[in-house]
Parts: C-alpha cells; sequence; structure tokens
C-alpha cells in the first residue's frame, strides 16, 4: 500500500509545531510582536524549511520588514532549539518569510462579507 503521506510533509506538520511552540515560549523581541506560523515548505531532500508567517498587530510594512529580518537573525538559534525537540539526523536551515497571501486573502474576504451584507440589506428595503 502506498503511504498517504510524504516525508517532507510531516517533516513540514513537525516543524510547524515545535517552531510555534519556540517562538511562542523563547523569542521576547518586542519588534516581533506576536507572529503566527501559517505554514511551513520543506523540500524533499529535507535541507531547508521556509516558514510563512504573519504578525498580529503589525500593519506596516516597514515593522513587518523588521519583524521578519529578526527572525531570519535568530533562525541559528532557532533551529538549535528545533534539533533539541524535535528528532532528525539533519536539522533543515530556517527561513522566515512574510505570508502576503493569507493578509490578502482576509481582505477579500472582509470585501466579499462586506458586498454580501449590502446586497442583504438592499433586497431587505426594497
Amino acid at each position: 500500500m502506498p503511504r498517504d503521506f510524504k516525508r517532507a510533509d510531516r517533516v513540514s506538520d513537525a516543524l510547524q509545531r515545535a517552531i510555534a511552540d519556540i517562538l511562542r515560549k523563547e523569542i521576547r523581541d518586542p519588534r516581533v510582536g506576536m507572529p503566527n506560523i501559517n505554514a511551513v515548505h520543506v523540500p524533499s531532500d529535507l535541507s531547508s524549511a521556509k516558514v510563512f508567517v504573519t504578525f498580529i498587530g503589525l500593519n506596516d510594512q516597514d515593522e513587518i520588514d523588521e519583524a521578519v529580518a529578526v527572525l531570519n537573525e535568530a533562525s541559528g538559534y532557532i533551529r538549535t532549539l528545533v534539533a533539541k525537540e524535535v528528532t532528525m539526523r539533519i536539522t533543515p536551515r530556517i527561513f522566515f518569510v512574510y505570508d502576503k497571501v493569507a493578509v490578502e486573502g482576509q481582505k477579500l474576504s472582509s470585501l466579499i462579507d462586506k458586498a454580501v451584507a449590502s446586497d442583504q440589506a438592499k433586497k431587505d428595503e426594497g
């Protein structure tokens, strides 16, 4: 029987849980604020991990860029902590990337909800 998940998928899930826990407990830099990990992409060779992150409360692009830079500077430390938590022969290098897709999706969803509510209000009036 074929496997349902590739190894890279299982590693991505484990890394997402571990990194989220580490960011919550260990990273105290006020420039980062409250990061939210949306996804982790690990290629099949397991050499690197691209962590897609958004930040609660940060809306200015300069603040977001600074927060991503802080996380990337701390990626070696985070990788060390991940290696202690997740049992792997080699821990992937970690790169943080701001997830614009998730933010744009939330904005678009909000616009759709407003349009639907507006149409419903016009329907109720007429």
